[in-house]
């Protein structure tokens, strides 16, 4: 699939690390480096923009080092850019951990997967279909 892309940061476009890669990464685009406070979060910039074709969406998810290892997570994860927006790529970090954590022109601060979406249209009913499960919430599955 090919999508329309600009770049105005000074970094190499978004690909694929290895040949099964579900996502690519997103660079921060600074002109300083940025400090993350504890519980604090911030917009970075990428420096990207993009032309996404109807029916695709981009979706914005956490680097798994940086939240395993630093608490830096995505936080409206997984963040979605739709087909319409023409705006620059954003990514809202959120710091989780105890420590300060500076973000530095050119980091990988998050990945980004390409996804086909469907659009519902609703039915509207006076039932639905009964299954083994019903009505069940949060945990109604078991625990183990």
């Amino acid at each position: 699939m090919e999508i329309k892309l600009i770049n105005v940061s000074a970094h190499d476009l978004p690909h694929y690390e290895t040949g099964a890669s579900a996502g690519m990464d997103l660079r921060a685009n600074l002109t300083e480096s940025v400090t993350l406070q504890p519980l604090e979060r911030k917009i970075i910039p990428t420096g990207l923009f993009m032309e996404l074709p109807v029916g695709i969406e981009a979706q914005v998810r956490p680097r798994s080092g940086l939240a395993a290892k630093k608490g830096i997570t995505v936080l409206n994860a997984p963040g979605t850019i739709d087909a319409d927006y023409r705006g620059e790529v954003g990514v809202i970090l959120v710091n989780l951990s105890n420590e300060p954590f500076i973000i530095e022109n050119g980091e990988r601060i998050a990945q980004m997967v390409i996804a086909k979406h469907e659009r519902a249209e609703w039915k509207l009913v006076e039932k639905l279909s009964d299954t083994a499960r019903g009505a069940g919430g949060f945990g109604s599955t078991g625990v183990k």
